[in-house]
């Protein structure tokens, strides 16, 4: 493997989540500016954890059979690029509907693709998988900074020429980056949907809802909730950068602190601190506590996501590696995300953001118990390899 893979592909991941940022930040304003009401906007933006469903896990089959992570990501790549310019280009509401189907379906595979790479090179390379991850999640804080102001200078309805920027250099840097050999065995759809199928996987993810879906719902309303305590916008900023850094900060020690216990037993950890988070939210005073309390999303999000995507792929074959990674990546951000912003709206408006947290934390402490009681069953299941799926991460 060429030496500078590591470094491409850091690069990449920089980028991209860059882009995601401007468009999950940014594309409701342009939306709005277009005079789309709100509920067109709500519809327009549930299409991409819609379309995640089905397109994270057909493009993980297809880097699967067809053995290579990199060729994918350039072919979604290429067709994000030109889904955006239409996108951009369209005026009337069913339209853009079409268009955002395409957008999300290229958009949603990308990071888990990367990640996959991201996985494989940092086993090749002898170096943790979270210290190549982290640049992802520097890009989303320092966007999540600079990106509302580029805009406020240039105008919100320059937003396609921001998004190209990244959008492009993500594009031009995987040409760069090295490709993987995968298995050499065959890969088929029975296959494939027997591998995510099995019983093992299908309940780790069923408790995986349990977490992902309020962390989901507070990527939704995080920033309502902010505003109902008396907060302003840039405060909302100030919380994602809070977040997102301290994020980085846990992927980049990642080496260091996974090798103290399993992936299973940091990913109770990780559900149990959730379940804190969330109560601390729903007690909060004032927005400026909300900004605190967002330190903890690095520690939440950064050791759960790291170590359930590293168990997920423990619990697969590795002529399907993608594929049940991806397949992760649609539950984990996809269903989660439908159900989330849907369910989370309507309590919100009900009842506001101190009863959505509250019932957060209740489903996250749920979520804890579950997995303690995964681990138990996976422990008592004689065919599973403990030796495999408890050894400490790298």
């Amino acid at each position: 493997m060429p030496r500078g893979t590591v470094l491409y592909l850091s690069i990449f991941l920089f980028f991209f989540h860059s882009s995601v940022t401007i468009i999950s930040s940014f594309l409701p304003v342009y939306f709005q500016d277009k005079e789309l009401t709100g509920t067109q906007i709500g519809w327009l933006m549930a299409i991409g954890p819609f379309t995640s469903l089905f397109a994270q896990p057909f493009w993980g089959y297809m880097s699967d059979k067809y053995q290579t992570v990199k060729k994918v990501l350039l072919l979604c790549l290429i067709g994000l690029v030109t889904a955006s310019i239409l996108l951009f280009q369209m005026n009337t509401f069913a339209s853009l509907i079409v268009l955002c189907g395409v957008f999300f379906s290229f958009m949603a595979p990308i990071g888990a693709l990367g990640d996959s790479l991201a996985q494989k090179v940092s086993q090749l390379a002898d170096t943790s998988f979270g210290r190549i991850r982290m640049w992802g999640s520097i890009g989303f804080a320092v966007t999540s900074i600079i990106g509302g102001w580029i805009l406020f200078q240039i105008g919100i309805d320059r937003l396609l020429y921001v998004y190209l920027i990244f959008a492009f250099a993500s594009l031009v840097i995987v040409l760069r980056v090295s490709d993987i050999e995968s298995a050499a065995k065959p890969v088929s759809i029975r296959g494939a949907v027997k591998v995510v199928s099995q019983p093992s996987l299908l309940l780790f993810l069923f408790f995986i809802l349990f977490i992902t879906i309020p962390h989901r719902a507070n990527d939704s309303f995080i920033g309502l909730y902010i505003k109902e305590l008396g907060g302003s916008e840039s405060l909302i900023g100030s919380a994602w950068f809070v977040g997102v850094a301290v994020e980085a900060f846990v992927f980049l020690l990642s080496a260091y602190w996974m090798r103290w216990f399993s992936e299973i037993t940091f990913i109770i950890i990780a559900s149990g601190l959730y379940g804190l988070r969330w109560l601390l939210f729903s007690g909060a005073d004032s927005a400026m506590e909300i900004i605190y309390y967002q330190a903890m999303h690095g520690v939440t999000f950064g050791i759960f996501y790291l170590c359930a995507f590293q168990f997920v792929t423990r619990l697969v074959p590795d002529e399907f590696r993608a594929t049940g990674q991806l397949f992760f990546i649609s539950v984990f951000f996809g269903l989660s995300g439908i159900i989330g912003s849907l369910g989370g709206g309507i309590i919100f408006d009900q009842s506001g953001g101190e009863a959505m947290y509250r019932l957060s934390s209740f489903a996250a402490f749920a979520g804890c118990i579950g997995f303690i009681t995964y681990d138990v069953y996976l422990r008592k299941k004689k065919n599973v390899p403990g030796g495999v799926l408890y050894k400490k991460g790298m």
